[in-house]
């Protein structure tokens, strides 16, 4: 009887770890939803602005239907003078080269850094979204600890 009674308590324990589990987790996705980053469907123009290593400036005037700054690029290397390389990693694209200049951070700390609207981006260009005149900027930029 005493065992019964034990197992009946470990039950319960599971039962309830299992429901609660489930509730942060409906919790946290509802966050995500009212919280996360928005995206804009529709025709929306975009400046993209390209700097190098020796701090010169390409300009592009974009218009696009994609969602994510990533659409539009790749929208934008069929219709312009632009190029976008890089790999794939479990956070998506990591931006190494741009219109053919690379950026290894392992040799020198460099790396292509996303600026949305004048700021650093919160996110990756896989994930930020794009609304009606945003002013991206891709910058090429070493950590200065390098």
């Amino acid at each position: 009887m005493e065992e019964n009674t034990k197992n009946t308590k470990n039950t319960k324990k599971i039962v309830l770890g299992v429901v609660l589990f489930a509730v942060v987790i409906a919790v946290l996705f509802g966050c995500w939803k009212v919280f996360g980053a928005k995206t804009t469907q529709g025709a929306k123009s975009y400046t993209l602005t390209v700097q190098d290593d020796q701090g010169d400036k390409k300009v592009y005037e974009g218009y696009t239907d994609a969602e994510y700054v990533r659409g539009a690029l790749e929208e934008l290397e069929k219709t312009e003078d632009f190029t976008l390389e890089g790999s794939e990693s479990d956070y998506g694209l990591y931006i190494e080269k741009v219109n053919g200049l690379e950026a290894d951070y392992n040799k020198d700390g460099a790396y292509w850094a996303l600026y949305m609207n004048g700021e650093y981006a919160q996110n990756g260009i896989d994930t930020q979204p794009v609304r009606n005149k945003d002013e991206i900027t891709l910058s090429y930029e070493k950590n200065a600890a390098e």
